[in-house]
């Protein structure tokens, strides 16, 4: 009996000190990365030469690159989900992308044998009496769970079965508070944004993505809207097998489709020149369609999917979108929705005033430093919350002097609108990816009108004259 004794008293140990040891890891490397940067930011000064500081510049950034997407991947859980937020082409550098894009699905997978406890426990049969087959290798593996595709009992159709990795949920709270305290650290230093709020609701919504039961809900709730408000849905919302989800397993319709990443490849195998027109069509049909599904989602209904990394869109048959994971959504308070669809009227219109008014009713409390208030709270909102970049900018430098992040500090920022922050810069990620610069504003404005006209914000002749300055606006130009 002491050996056993002995082993599962080093598995206690081991478990125990399990968040110690990551937390020690995360801020051996976090600090080695900061450094880095800041004694960089000293030595590139020395070099007058624009081109030899531009190739310093680009060279820091590929050794940070490395050791960012070997952080990402050793720890994996939560930092894969900071990989996926950092790793946009309008707002980290080049050779951050480059590495960080391939992160959005390869969290390592859990072994079968593992799995297949927690799916028996949950579902309270054996693979056998639920599945006439069972792929043992998964589909794919993120951060907190694996999906594997299975076709169920006496049924044609395949479905896809997600189940969630044992003990990854304590690991993450502890990932999400070394990430609290860090930004802590770099609001107060470089980065005059109230990240920690930020990082809060990221901590609350997270928490959610553990409960499929919930994600089950919402995903029907989202199925339901988008297919009873339009005539033919913009997205394709997976539906749920009924009686066939726990709080750790989800069994849900299989569809079939290629990752929006692996689109260009498809294309290349197809005869179909990426870079040409029929390709830029294609291309302008998804951002369209996963637009118009988000913009309805936000301002129309105030629930919506809060998670549209490129890992959870699938290309269809005839550029169809379908759109997964619905781990993270956000239930918008009505007051929040109705000061968004206010402030997206004003980033359509480039009304530097209403945008100003906006940010005070959404409560986004600002401190400027710089002369022209008004113009630069313009240009921070479209850098916030329009996916097309403001003139002249084509990517976001939060450390840079010119950034409106420097000009004008967000010294409060409500929680509960980080998830709206986190999908309109998702969706400024692809359509940067896509080689497409477009404003969702522009493209939601009649969805804005409407659902201020129905809570009575707006009157009848309002609209009118709101309706005919966008029309205008699209004929001749800003």
């Amino acid at each position: 009996m002491l050996p056993l004794d002995l082993k599962e008293f080093q598995e206690k140990v081991s478990t125990h000190l399990r968040p110690w040891q990551r937390s020690f890891q995360f801020w051996v490397r976090a600090v080695d990365i900061y450094t880095g940067y800041k004694v960089f930011q000293v030595r590139v000064n020395f070099e007058k030469d624009a081109q030899k500081r531009e190739a310093m510049w680009e060279k820091q950034h590929e050794v940070a690159a490395d050791k960012i997407y070997n952080m990402c991947s050793d720890l994996g859980g939560f930092f894969l989900k900071v990989a996926q937020i950092i790793g946009k082409p309008d707002l980290a550098p080049a050779a951050w992308v480059r590495r960080l894009v391939t992160l959005c699905d390869q969290a390592p997978a859990t072994p079968y044998n593992a799995i297949k406890v927690v799916l028996e426990k949950e579902l309270g049969q054996s693979v056998d009496e639920l599945f006439d087959r069972f792929d043992t290798n998964p589909l794919g593996s993120a951060s907190i769970a694996q999906v594997h595709r299975a076709r169920l009992k006496g049924d044609k159709i395949d479905v896809v079965v997600k189940i969630q990795h044992p003990g990854v949920q304590d690991l993450m709270m502890t990932d999400i508070r070394n990430l609290q305290a860090f930004a802590l650290y770099m609001q107060k230093t470089d980065i005059k944004f109230d990240l920690y709020s930020v990082t809060k609701e990221m901590e609350k919504q997270i928490g959610y993505e553990f409960n499929f039961s919930r994600e089950a809900d919402a995903m029907e709730n989202i199925r339901r809207f988008l297919y009873e408000n339009n005539k033919k849905t913009p997205v394709l919302v997976p539906r749920v097998i009924r009686n066939m989800y726990t709080r750790r397993v989800l069994v849900m319709e299989y569809i079939d489709g290629i990752p929006i990443l692996k689109l260009g490849d498809e294309m290349a195998k197809r005869g179909i020149n990426p870079g040409g027109k029929v390709a830029a069509a294609a291309k302008q049909n998804i951002l369209k369609s996963l637009t118009l599904a988000y913009g309805q989602m936000i301002l129309r209904s105030g629930f919506f999917h809060a998670d549209p990394h490129p890992g959870n869109i699938l290309i269809c048959r005839g550029s169809e979108v379908a759109l997964l994971d619905y781990g993270q959504v956000k239930d918008l308070p009505e007051q929040l929705r109705m000061g968004y669809a206010s402030l997206v009227l004003a980033i359509a219109d480039n009304d530097p005033i209403k945008a100003s008014e906006s940010y005070r009713e959404l409560g986004i409390d600002t401190l400027s430093k710089c002369e022209d208030e008004q113009k630069e709270m313009l240009r921070l909102a479209q850098t916030m919350f329009d996916t097309k970049l403001p003139p002249g900018v084509t990517m976001l430098q939060p450390f840079s002097e010119e950034s409106s992040i420097k000009k004008i500090a967000v010294q409060a920022f409500p929680e509960e609108l980080f998830s709206v922050l986190r999908t309109v810069h998702l969706l400024r990620g692809l359509s940067v990816g896509l080689g497409i610069n477009y404003s969702c504003a522009e493209q939601w404005r009649p969805i804005a009108e409407e659902a201020l006209y129905l809570a009575g914000r707006l009157k009848d002749k309002d609209l009118k004259r709101a309706r005919r300055r966008g029309i205008f606006q699209r004929l001749f130009g800003r």
